[in-house]
């Protein structure tokens, strides 16, 4: 019989069902990569015989015809190893931590933007003590024309170009300062 072991009577191979189960899950993963924006795809370990296939997917807007394109990329991506497919796998879950990340670093940018207009100096000491690379004569400027904006309605520059400051110093600083902070500014 083909696909058992002639001593033990045992299959050789996958069942059916597993066989099944795998050949869904790459079609969720087809699903999740058609999903994706071209900036985010580029990101992914994707082969380059993949990309087209996607791109053709996302092209198509009849639920048929896209329906039908899937099911012909998740062909396509069966025939990848699984190595291949499980690095992209991985990818969309750090993509997904990285972004989660991103919006607390933002979040705690945030924060201490509003806390600083609000208690200028003591919160400007606090920060610098948490982040004493941080250039003080560059944030103070920054906090006193904000708050000058905010009085005389004018367009928010420092205000903006103070939230960057925060974000490119939170960004580069070290992972426990991030998250020791996050605590600290909300």
């Amino acid at each position: 019989m083909r696909g058992r072991d002639e001593d033990s009577g045992e299959f050789l191979g996958p069942s059916r069902s597993q066989q099944r189960r795998s050949a869904l899950d790459v079609l969720a993963l087809g699903q999740q990569l058609v999903a994706l924006s071209p900036g985010q795809l580029d990101k992914l370990p994707i082969p380059d015989g993949l990309r087209p296939h996607i791109a053709e997917t996302q092209r198509i807007t009849s639920p048929i015809a896209r329906k039908r394109q899937l099911a012909f990329l998740a062909k396509q991506m069966r025939r990848e190893d699984d190595d291949t497919l499980d690095a992209i796998r991985d990818a969309l879950d750090a993509g997904g931590e990285a972004s989660r990340r991103e919006t607390a670093i933002l979040h705690r940018a945030e924060a201490w933007r509003e806390r600083l207009l609000a208690e200028g100096d003591s919160a400007l000491a606090e920060l610098l003590t948490d982040h004493p690379d941080a250039d003080r004569q560059r944030l103070r400027q920054l906090i006193r024309n904000a708050g000058e904006e905010r009085a005389k309605n004018k367009p928010p520059h420092s205000y903006r170009e103070l939230f960057r400051e925060l974000r490119d110093l939170f960004e580069g600083s070290g992972m426990e300062n991030r998250e020791s902070g996050i605590e600290d500014g909300e």
